[in-house]
């Protein structure tokens, strides 16, 4: 057929996923192949993961249509009973980081609230998230805006995804901290020339951020807060952890903070369907610190030690922290005695020796409520990550 591309596509986008480089015609052509299919959908599509080219031409498809298109997560995809949006809705999976899934409906525009910046055909993107994560099709939406080369491998580990970037010379990464920590270590000497370095989906501690800015130096960083379920929210390149607390009870990019029993709250145009100016909580427990909101941790991921909540990622802050700590993942154990107890995996810095990083986190974590002390540490070369790109920690509660 030959038509235009949608106007939030640039027709000079380049995507390349397992070698193979597609642009406009090629996803021109897959869209009219699901074209017809979706209109004989009765309003709803379910797309199971087929890598970015598929997705990219099902939204255009799905647009065309004004069908509701459930991007899904998983290989069996199914989708729940509930009278699907008329017109063109994108429903997301959330990760199940720490629960079952869940499924979000989104309005197509306000997917795309914060997406910002002309053309820029000279941007070459990696793309570190699961195509249908909320981050992963933020990244997506942003490299078609831009025109710009998105390159992916869904499926490969950071390892894979650093020797990507450096073939490439990738520009502009977001991934979520655990992967950036990741990324760091199986650069070999060589780095890509990046230009734009982005944190999200979990806590960005400050050694991490301290890190990214002496191993990139040119390169803009900033950490952004964003959920399935609220939307993008706000974005930090100040270089500091958290963000300022003078945003609460006031407004950020048209965004609305509060914490209401030390839970961060917000009220977004950009949120889900239905949802959309309604008060959110993100279940994100914050402190003020000073002129500073930090986060704590998921109100959902503390731990019953002998009848003390605690919080796993607040004491992984601590172990990150801790001078030739490279990475770390705090977790709940059972126990028969006090419900459960907490332990921990830590990756040592090259050249660290394992004594005194033993005793390093003994200091550290001396402090803590003895709840909180992880009492089984074991060094290991690295954190296995979840799909998502994040820490698993199913099963604490």
């Amino acid at each position: 057929m030959n038509r235009p591309p949608p106007s939030w596509l640039h027709p000079g986008v380049r995507l390349i996923e397992a070698g193979r480089r597609v642009g406009w015609a090629e996803i021109a052509g897959q869209a009219d192949a699901f074209e017809g299919a979706f209109r004989a959908a009765e309003g709803r599509v379910v797309l199971p993961p087929q890598g970015v080219p598929a997705l990219v031409a099902a939204l255009v498809a799905a647009e065309r249509v004004g069908v509701e298109l459930h991007l899904s997560r998983r290989t069996s995809a199914e989708t729940d009973d509930r009278p699907h949006q008329p017109g063109f809705v994108v429903v997301l999976e959330t990760s199940g980081t720490t629960g079952t899934p869940k499924l979000i409906r989104h309005d197509f525009q306000c997917l795309r609230g914060r997406l910002r910046g002309a053309a820029d055909p000279d941007a070459r993107w990696l793309l570190a998230y699961e195509p249908a994560a909320f981050a992963g099709l933020q990244v997506i939406l942003t490299a078609l805006a831009a025109g710009a080369t998105l390159v992916s491998a869904p499926g490969a580990g950071a390892a894979e995804l650093a020797r990507l970037a450096v073939r490439h010379a990738v520009t502009h990464i977001s991934a979520t901290p655990s992967f950036w920590r990741t990324f760091l270590l199986a650069l070999d000497g060589e780095a890509p020339p990046l230009a734009a370095v982005t944190l999200g989906g979990e806590v960005a501690d400050q050694p991490l951020l301290d890190r990214l800015a002496e191993r990139f130096p040119n390169a803009k960083c900033r950490h952004i807060y964003a959920s399935t379920e609220a939307g993008a929210l706000f974005a930090v390149g100040d270089g500091k952890a958290g963000f300022p607390a003078s945003w609460l009870d006031g407004r950020i990019d048209g965004v609305d903070l509060r914490v209401r029993d030390g839970v961060l709250e917000v009220r977004s145009p950009r949120a889900m369907l239905d949802h959309e100016g309604e008060w959110l909580s993100t279940g994100d427990v914050v402190e003020v610190r000073g002129d500073r909101a930090l986060f704590a941790g998921r109100l959902d991921g503390r731990v019953n030690v002998g009848g003390v909540k605690v919080s796993p990622e607040a004491v992984e802050q601590v172990l990150l922290d801790v001078p030739g700590v490279r990475d770390a993942l705090v977790q709940a154990a059972a126990n028969p005695v006090t419900g459960h107890i907490l332990t921990a995996q830590v990756v040592p810095a090259p050249g660290v020796e394992e004594a005194v990083l033993r005793a390093a986190i003994r200091n550290a974590v001396a402090d803590l409520p003895p709840a909180a002390r992880p009492r089984l540490v074991t060094m290991t070369g690295c954190i296995v990550l979840g799909a998502a790109g994040k820490k698993t920690r199913k099963g604490t509660a």
